[in-house]
């Protein structure tokens, strides 16, 4: 049979931590103070692991958050996830990019896909990222995929309306 676990912090009794996980809006957090409270009544470290739902370990690791840091260290921590593949200048970059538009002789194409966008991504910033995720970040811009119509490079608009001119329609 196991040690019974000690709970050194003695500012709240076994009540009032039954009120604070109640009050609590964090479901963990409430298993966590009421297997707490158990113990303060005198049940063993099995029964009361038992009766929240948690190994007999796990129950004397919340107990010893719970001495050094109180109802706060009973909170289940936020990862902080993976880092992001881009910085926010290099981000800012892309999107004054995006924004500016591609030039055909350099860029090789004349609008901006995802997957123009990818390579471009590649090759400037040295990432690798899914086409999704291109996407994804035009949208967090607030800009849409869905480009006007592309024109040609050569195109000239003083012989466009001097073609309009002179047609001669039937």
């Amino acid at each position: 049979m196991g040690q019974a676990v000690v709970i050194i912090r003695t500012d709240l009794t076994a009540s009032a931590l039954r009120a604070a996980a109640c009050r609590s809006e964090e479901v963990a957090q409430s298993r966590r103070l009421l297997a707490i409270a158990l113990v303060l009544e005198g049940s063993s470290r099995s029964q009361a692991a038992a009766q929240t739902g948690m190994d007999r370990q796990t129950l004397r690791d919340w107990a010893h958050r719970y001495n050094e840091a109180g109802i706060e260290g009973l909170r289940s921590r936020r990862s902080p996830g993976r880092a992001p593949s881009l910085t926010a200048q290099q981000k800012a970059e892309l999107k004054a990019l995006v924004i500016q538009g591609p030039d055909p002789k350099r860029d090789g194409v004349v609008r901006w896909r995802c997957v123009d966008l990818q390579r471009e991504i590649a090759r400037r910033f040295l990432v690798e990222v899914h086409e999704g995720t291109v996407g994804k970040w035009l949208h967090q811009f607030g800009l849409t995929r869905l480009q006007p119509r592309p024109f040609h490079p050569k195109k000239d608009a003083v012989k466009q309306e001097t073609f309009k001119k002179t047609l001669v329609r039937c």
